[in-house]
């Protein structure tokens, strides 16, 4: 008996192509959703309060690249790991 797995009982690999999409997508999403998101929830405030513009927005926008930084350490230590 043979303990040589047949090419049928090896998984198949993805492409270097489209693990390299899926990174970009996984950074591009981190970056940017959290960035916008609250630089927009920023802008809303600024429009409903009238006298704070554009003070929330910039903060908003700035919590948001924070966040994005702390999300984009925690997946590039995912990956070392």
């Amino acid at each position: 008996m043979s303990t040589s797995k047949s090419p049928k009982d090896t998984p198949p690999q993805r492409s270097t192509v489209i693990l390299l999409l899926s990174d970009i997508g996984s950074t591009t999403w981190r970056m940017f959703l959290p960035t916008i998101g609250l630089a927009l929830l920023g802008q809303i405030g600024d429009s409903m309060t009238g006298f704070t513009a554009p003070w929330l927005m910039l903060t908003g926008a700035f919590i948001g690249a924070c966040l994005a930084g702390l999300l984009i350490k925690k997946q590039l230590t995912g990956i070392n790991e």
